[in-house]
């Protein structure tokens, strides 16, 4: 009698609905929970540059940690070729480049202006409106102001468009990374970005020659001229000369 009860009482265990529902739901979950951590290695491995091998883990917040730094953090921004007040530039293969980057911006910086925009430009042909609308600016500064005073006004937003392409540290990001402060600037990218445009509206405004010559240093030795197009040269070399040979 003893036995029969106890199967009796397995059988009701077993057909039980609630059990039987509740074991359902568990599965459920775990076969969702296996499918979205299969989900999340699949898109971590499809992320260039990242293996599931030796190397490979996670922080605490979730996110992949490849090789020690965390995949998808910011990257650092890289400094540029040559500092402000460098009006020489470098004793390299650009020398001569940036002496004659130093006359133009000393004598004629519309002209500079203008190789600048054009250089940095999408299409060639760009060199003469920046240069006529930099050259009037100048002289209104200088008739009615006596300085070159309204030029760095309209000028100064192709620093922003350098440094933004180029990916180069600006201002507030060189003060904290020598003296740091400007701290709670360089954490907030929006508010970061308002300074470091503040930042070179002053850059140019206090050291105008300076800038522009930073700037175009900056481009020769990044980007091309645009009306620069080399062609490829075909170069033929006579055949040598043949003999026959005579057989013994």
């Amino acid at each position: 009698m003893a036995n029969n009860n106890g199967s009796n009482n397995d059988d009701r265990e077993e057909s039980s609905p609630l059990l039987s529902k509740q074991v359902v739901e568990e599965d459920e979950k775990e076969q969702l929970n296996g499918k979205k951590s299969k989900e999340a290695t699949a898109e971590v491995a499809a992320l260039p540059g990242v293996t599931t091998g030796v190397g490979f883990g996670w922080t605490a917040d979730g996110l992949p940690l490849v090789n020690g730094s965390v995949v998808g953090e910011r990257m650092g921004r890289s400094q540029w070729d040559s500092s402000l007040l460098a009006c020489l530039g470098r004793n390299d293969e650009f020398c001569s480049s940036d002496i004659e980057v130093c006359l133009l911006g000393s004598v004629v910086p519309c002209v500079l202006y203008g190789s600048n925009v054009e250089r940095f430009g999408p299409s060639p042909g760009t060199f003469l409106d920046p240069c006529l609308s930099y050259f009037g600016l100048y002289l209104l500064g200088n008739s009615f102001f006596g300085s070159n005073c309204l030029a760095p006004c309209f000028s100064y937003p192709t620093r922003t468009a350098i440094r933004q392409k180029f990916n180069l540290e600006g201002t507030c990001e060189a003060l904290h990374r020598s003296c740091g402060c400007c701290g709670s600037c360089v954490e907030d990218e929006p508010q970061r970005e308002q300074c470091e445009s503040a930042c070179d509206f002053v850059t140019h405004f206090c050291c105008h020659a300076c800038a522009l010559c930073q700037e175009g240093r900056e481009l020769r030795r990044r980007l091309p001229h645009p009306g620069f197009n080399p062609q490829p040269v075909l170069v033929m070399t006579p055949p040598g000369e043949q003999t026959m040979g005579r057989g013994a």
